[in-house]
C-alpha cells in the first residue's frame, strides 16, 4: 500500500508540475493534477477490458490452431 500512496503522490506532482509549467495558473494546475488521474483510471479500466479480450481471442487462436494440427502448443 506504501508503494501505492508514494506513487499517487508522485502522479498528482508530475501531473501538477507540467500543468502549472504550460499554464502558469495554480488553479488550472490544481484542477488538472486532480481530474487527469481520475480521467485515466477510467480509461485504464476500459483499456484492460480490450486487452483481455484480445488475450481472449489470441488464447482460442492457439486452441484452434493446436485442434487442427492434433498438436499441444
Amino acid at each position: 500500500m506504501t508503494k501505492t500512496i508514494t506513487f499517487a503522490v508522485v502522479h498528482f506532482t508530475v501531473a501538477f508540475t507540467v500543468a502549472y509549467v504550460l499554464t502558469g495558473s495554480f488553479g488550472i494546475a490544481s484542477a488538472l493534477a486532480l481530474i487527469e488521474p481520475m480521467v485515466n483510471t477510467v480509461a485504464y479500466f476500459f483499456h484492460e477490458k480490450v486487452w483481455d479480450a484480445y488475450r481472449g481471442a489470441q488464447a482460442a487462436q492457439q486452441s484452434d490452431a493446436t485442434h487442427e494440427t492434433g498438436m499441444l502448443a
